[in-house]
Formats: structure tokens, sequence, C-alpha cells
């Protein structure tokens, strides 16, 4: 079985050395750089299967990195910074991460978050079925019911769906889901209709005792869901 490649950046040798010591004994295989320039030169010639990037850089930032990373390849990425402030949280989720962790950190807890992003990430395209035992949504053939019941979605709430769902246990922001919902549909949904589809979608799949669609203040939306399979 191959091992998974990651690319580490930061520019903290000793930090750096210690998650390139932890990650390899996990079985990884561990690409480490101190500069935004290296990981770029990773990116362009090298498979990854997974990017651990630093935010403040001696030659630049995570985030731009970040965007310049999936220009080559569409892989996760977390963050890790000592910026603890919400505007850069939302900002790391703007450009495409999968996770943001602020220092200091346990080293078991970043191992624990590569190894769930790489699971999630690595889910076959054809997992498009949630199934719970109370709520079943297939997506790929437009079928959900409660029990016996069958649900009716409309296309959007579907496609809304489908982003919330195949992110599960991950926030996903407002900008991120409107923009997947303008890529599939071609159509413009803006900010009050976003709200208007979640709470159709709330009210017909959530009871007081049953919730599914959490909201991140802030940031979006995330669906707290766990059984996910194909």
């Amino acid at each position: 079985m191959n091992k998974k490649r990651i690319l580490l950046l930061e520019d903290d040798k000793s930090l750096r050395i210690g998650l390139s010591y932890d990650l390899e004994a996990e079985g990884y295989e561990v690409l480490d750089c101190g500069s935004c320039e290296e990981a770029l030169v990773f990116a362009k010639k090298t498979p990854i299967d997974l990017a651990i990037l630093d935010v403040n850089l001696p030659d630049g930032d995570g985030f731009f990195t970040c965007l310049e990373i999936k220009k080559e390849q569409d892989i996760p990425v977390i963050f890790l910074t000592a910026r603890d402030l919400i505007q850069d949280e939302i900002k790391g989720f703007e450009v495409g991460a999968d996770d943001y962790i602020t220092k200091p950190f346990s080293n078991i807890l970043l191992r624990k978050r590569v190894h769930a992003v790489l699971k999630r990430c690595g889910e076959p395209s054809n997992s498009l079925l949630y199934d719970d035992g109370y709520l079943m949504v297939d997506l790929q053939n437009f079928i959900a019911r409660i029990g016996e019941d069958t649900l009716t979605f409309t296309p959007t709430e579907y496609k809304l769906l489908s982003v919330l769902i195949l992110n599960n246990g991950t926030v996903v922001t407002r900008q991120m889901i409107l923009e997947k919902l303008w890529d599939h549909s071609g159509n413009f949904v803006d900010e009050h209709a976003l709200t208007v589809n979640i709470n159709r979608i709330r009210s017909k799949i959530e009871k007081s005792d049953r919730k599914y669609i959490k909201t991140v203040y802030g940031l979006g939306y995330t669906w707290t869901g766990e059984n996910i399979g194909g």
C-alpha cells in the first residue's frame, strides 16, 4: 500500500522536524519545507495527498500559497497558525482550507486531524448516500426519505444538501456554498436565497431532537451527521 504523501510548510525548523518525525512514525511520507517557494516547487512536480501550511512565512503567507498549490493539485489543506482571529480563520476556509489549527497545539491532535481529513477526502466519488437509520438522502438519484415517507426537495435544495453532506463534519462557508451553487446551476443564488433554502431543508428534516445543519456564526454551516456510505 502506498504511503500518503504530506507537504509540510513550516518555517520554525524545530517544530517542522518534530512534526515530520511524528507524521513519519504514523506511516506518512513527509515533504518538509520552510518557505512558500519550496512548497510550490514540490506542488508543481510531486503528487501530494495533503498539505499542512503555516500562515506566517518568511517569503509570503499560507493563504496565498494554498491558492497557488490548488492551481497545481486539488488536495486538502490544513492551516497551522498562531493567529487566532476569527477573520483569519474565515479567510482560511475561504481559500479552501479543510481544517484550521491554532498554535500551540498537541501533536496528537494534529495527527487525528490529518487522519480525519484524509479519510473524508478519500471517500470514493460515488459515495453519495447518506443514511443514519432515520433520514436517507440518495444524492445520485435525488431520493430522500424519513422512514417510509418520501421527502420533496427542489433542485437547489438537493445541490445544497450535496455540498453539506459531502463535506460532512467540515465548516462550509456561505461564500463557498454560493460559489458551488452557481457552478452547478448557472443561476444566481444570493445570501437571502441561501438562508431561505437552508431554512426550508431544516423544516423538512429536523425535529426538536434531531438536528442536521449547524450554523457556525460568522462562517457558514456544517452537516452534523456521520453516516455516509455507498
